[in-house]
């Protein structure tokens, strides 16, 4: 599939604070796509363009991710999505519908039950809910979350992947792969440029760090019965740790009304970038339903 991230324009905007990078394009209905670790709005290049035939496409570097800022706070989801609210009302957009990856859906799964009246619909690509996550992790579902732990510690994984950036994401970007052959090399290298940068690697780590504090917000919701209202849409790898450890429509509706999803054949973590054609069909079919 020809790569979409030049049919759409870059800008950068001061949104609740920092700086945020982020291409747009396309006409029609709002739809914002939200990126997770280790990558950047990059990972959408197969599936924005052929969205935004169809609708104006909305794709940021998160806080603390690629050309956007570095802040040395403010990476708990309530913040980053409080971001990208303040980014797509910049842009003259009251309602959105919101697709996150990776961390970025756990940034559309707090905006959404934050901000409900924003949200019209979200969709989740390979996660589980963070609570729900946190709640199996025995030593099986341990072994393949490692990261997370390693992620949370002050300092180390700074000191041990800043020695080989490179390695330590071609790891992740190889092993979470179904075909264990990567991702594209230009992909690889803009990976790599993007964590390359001063205070990346903090921030990407300081995601998993602000884990305690979004537990607390989780727990907080929860236990107020506070759920998503929006249909969601949840499409997972059949061959990562989602499709192979956890029931995920189940999970979804422990916390969401309106859920439907399916795994994705022949794919692992990166769903958009391993499966374009895959995602892009079913986004439009979910968005068509608004």
């Amino acid at each position: 599939m020809t790569a979409s991230v030049p049919e759409l324009t870059p800008d950068t905007v001061v949104a609740n604070g920092v700086r945020l990078h982020f291409r747009a394009g396309g006409s029609g209905p709002p739809v914002v796509l939200l990126h997770g670790w280790p990558q950047t709005g990059h990972c959408w290049r197969h599936v924005a363009g052929a969205l935004a035939a169809d609708h104006t496409v909305i794709v940021p570097d998160l806080r603390g991710y690629g050309a956007s800022d570095k802040p040395t706070g403010g990476m708990d989801k309530r913040t980053m999505a409080a971001d990208i609210s303040a980014l797509v009302r910049w842009l003259g957009h009251e309602r959105i519908a919101v697709v996150g990856h990776d961390r970025g859906g756990r940034v559309g799964h707090r905006w959404a039950l934050d901000r409900p009246d924003e949200v019209t619909r979200l969709a989740v690509l390979d996660i589980a809910p963070t609570r729900a996550t946190w709640q199996r992790m025995d030593a099986a579902l341990g072994a393949k979350y490692w990261h997370w732990l390693f992620h949370l510690q002050p300092d180390l994984p700074e000191r041990l992947a800043g020695a080989d950036v490179e390695g330590y994401l071609r790891y992740f970007l190889e092993k979470w792969t179904y075909a264990r052959e990567g991702l594209e090399p230009a992909a690889v290298a803009e990976y790599v440029r993007a964590f390359s940068q001063p205070g990346a690697l903090r921030c990407g780590f300081d995601d998993y760090r602000a884990d305690p504090v979004d537990a607390e917000h989780d727990e907080a919701d929860f236990a107020a019965g506070r759920r998503l209202t929006q249909p969601l849409l949840a499409l997972w790898g059949a061959e990562g740790v989602m499709g192979q450890t956890l029931p995920m429509l189940d999970l979804w509706r422990e916390y969401a009304d309106d859920v439907r999803g399916r795994a994705i054949e022949r794919c692992a973590h990166f769903v958009p970038e391993e499966r374009p054609e895959e995602v892009v069909d079913e986004l439009r079919r979910f968005l068509a339903e608004a």
